[in-house]
Order: C-alpha cells, then structure tokens, then sequence
C-alpha cells in the first residue's frame, strides 16, 4: 500500500476517525482494491505516526462496516466495498459509476415474450400481451456481482442489442431514444437466494438478498419499464432521507 495519509492533529476530528475516514474514501474510489493488504498495525503506525490503539480503532470502524477483515497469518485486508445507492429515479450503472465502481454487464437475456400478470399490471397492458425481456448481471470493478437485473418494456419502445446494454446503462439508452423519464413507483423487500440465484451473484444458498420492483413512467404519463431486481445485501443499502412534515 503506497498512499499518503493526512493526519490533522489540530483538529477536534479524532485521529482514528480520520484515518477510517480515509481508509474508506481510498477503497470507495478504487485506490485499494479488493485483497490489497495493508500490513500490520505496528507497521502502519509508524509510517503514520500515530500510536498502536489509534490504527487498531480506525481499521475496527472499517472491519465493523464490512470493508475490512482481520486474518489470521494474513493480516489485514481489502475486501469489496458495499455500494450505498440513494432512493430516487436513477440508473445502477450511473450511481456505480458516479460511486467509482467501474460497473460492467453481462447481458444474460433479450427476448420478447409474453407479459406474466405481474408485468401486465404494472404496464397496463393485457396479461399475455408481447413485451421485451431483459435480463443482465451487474457488475463491479468489472468482475464482482452485485445484482441481477430484470426488467420489462414495450415491444415498440425503442431497439436494443446486446453491445448497447453492455456498454451502458438501460436508462441512458432509453433517454438517448426519445423517453424522458418522470417518475416511477418503487418497492424494496428482501428474501434468501436460491441455489441458481446465489450461484449467479456469487453467495452461499440461502444468503440475504435485497429485492426492488420499479415501474418508470415518463412524461406523458406512460409505463415504459417494469423492474424485479436482486441485490447482494453484502454489497449493497438502499439510502434514504427522511424530513419531518411541517
């Protein structure tokens, strides 16, 4: 690990709480990646000049939000940072993006079939009317899974390929294509993977997964996408703002 650190010993901010917070800006930009090892503790305070318990709290702070592990005869090390993805009308691939993450795509399907239900509702169109399915497998720093994507539009809404989703974002597509999206009804719950969905997002069978149904509406009114997605809750929080009403 070859980064420099800014300790303010002037500053009311305790020095531990710095260097976490450091520690964590340089593993959110991708400046230490995943299994980077950054030595002992003993060997970090001296390059730091900080005592022993000061480097032991601020690597805890980081061990204690998932960034770090402790292990044994290794030391300790970088593990995948957990995105935190803000609730408003945004695309993964744009909040990965701004967040640093290098997102990637595996497309893992397009294909126009018939709306389930569920789809048909939500679009408000006919059950058994004809929709375009895609289905895709996000990824970080361009290898890590982090969610499969589902999702459902119209047939006439606009062309995809394959090389198109795996270069970008659906939404910046959509928004290159002539829609402009208004808003859009959203719900988040959880539940534990099956065996294909943990062997796909690279969990234990079982593990807790995050789920997000959204269907966008753009400004005319009109449902143009309806989502069923699935996140690794290991790597992944869903941020939200409360405000008091007045």
């Amino acid at each position: 690990m070859d980064l420099a650190f800014r300790i303010d010993r002037s500053s009311p901010v305790p020095l531990y709480f710095q260097l976490s917070q450091q520690l964590e800006a340089a593993i959110e930009r991708g400046e230490l990646l995943p299994g980077t090892l950054l030595g002992n503790e003993i060997e970090l305070a001296g390059r730091l000049g900080l005592s022993r318990p000061t480097v032991r709290q601020a690597i805890q702070v980081l061990v204690d939000k998932g960034l770090l592990v402790r292990r044994r005869g290794v030391g300790t090390q970088v593990v995948h940072s957990q995105v935190r993805r803000p609730l408003e009308l945004s695309s993964l691939y744009d909040d990965l993006e701004t967040a640093g993450q290098r997102p990637a795509t595996r497309v893992l399907a397009i294909e126009d079939t018939e709306a389930p239900a569920e789809v048909a509702a939500a679009l408000g169109i006919a059950e058994g009317a004809p929709v375009r399915r895609v289905e895709r497998l996000r990824l970080t720093h361009g290898a890590d899974p982090i969610a499969r994507l589902r999702n459902y539009l119209p047939v006439d809404l606009m062309p995809l390929t394959k090389d198109e989703l795996e270069a970008t974002g659906l939404y910046r597509l959509m928004r290159g294509a002539g829609t402009t999206l208004h808003s859009a009804r959203q719900s988040i719950g959880a539940r534990a993977a099956t065996a294909a969905e943990a062997a796909i997002l690279e969990e234990e069978p079982g593990a807790p997964l995050l789920t997000m149904q959204r269907t966008a509406f753009d400004d005319t009114g009109r449902a143009v996408e309806y989502g069923a997605h699935l996140y690794r809750a290991s790597r992944y929080t869903f941020e939200l703002q409360l405000l008091i009403r007045p």
